[in-house]
């Protein structure tokens, strides 16, 4: 019960609401990040406050209402942030999990199984493969990365998965700097940055933020380059 008394009371705070069956959901999701974290690194954060704060409320906060039906792509998810939280939220998504480490994901198969959530496939691929496969390229409404790469890596990683009309949203700590040196990345790839989403979490004075960008042109057929290339050589 320590952690979901955590969790409830982090919740209140940040203003989010959830069913029973949701916070049976989030409990269970930290049981099983919890104990298999101790024969695989998942996560460098395992206490309850950090993962009730850090992991399942920092995911939320990328919640957009126009998901509701959507299909998302959560690129390079590692543990499941912030997809799978997304997904219990709203269970209507239509949930895609990529990452490049096959163990990672049959962690997700399991726990995505054990919590009882319908449509999420999970992919083992490096973002730059999954952005060249035809049926992969330009079919997200949504894509998500909380990954450590900086945002002009990031979108081409994410930008060629993401429909016309869609979004990227990037979760980022402090990104003043890195938003300024994304712009052309961004542009060339076909996208526009639309927002920048200042987020509070309960108890924390760290500065984290949400770049949405909006997918307004086709990526051109040349990106993502090949694998390895957008961090030597970034746009």
């Amino acid at each position: 019960m320590i952690f979901q008394d955590i969790f409830l009371t982090n919740l209140k705070q940040a203003g989010i609401t959830l069913t029973d069956t949701q916070i049976s959901q989030f409990v269970k999701y930290y049981d099983l990040l919890t104990e298999t974290n101790k024969v695989m690194n998942l996560t460098a954060l395992t206490e309850p406050e950090d993962v009730a704060v850090k992991h399942f409320i920092d995911s939320l906060s990328a919640y957009d209402t126009a998901m509701h039906n959507a299909t998302l792509a959560d690129v390079g998810t590692g543990a499941g942030f912030p997809g799978v939280p997304l997904k219990i939220f709203d269970s209507s998504i239509k949930l895609t999990l990529l990452d490049s480490l096959a163990k990672r994901l049959k962690f997700l198969d399991t726990l995505t199984a054990e919590l009882g959530l319908q449509n999420v496939t999970t992919i083992h691929a490096r973002a730059e493969d999954a952005g060249k496969d035809k049926n992969l390229r330009e079919q997200f409404d949504f894509v998500t990365a909380r990954a450590v790469a900086r945002l002009n890596v990031l979108a081409e990683f994410c930008l060629p998965l993401v429909k016309v009309g869609g979004k990227f949203i990037a979760m980022k700590a402090d990104s003043e700097e890195e938003i300024t040196e994304a712009e052309n990345a961004t542009n060339l790839l076909g996208g526009k940055i639309a927002e920048i989403k200042n987020v509070k979490l309960p108890n924390l004075e760290d500065k984290r933020t949400l770049v949405i960008i909006e997918k307004i042109k086709t990526t051109p057929n040349k990106y993502p380059r090949k694998a390895g290339t957008a961090a030597k050589e970034p746009l």
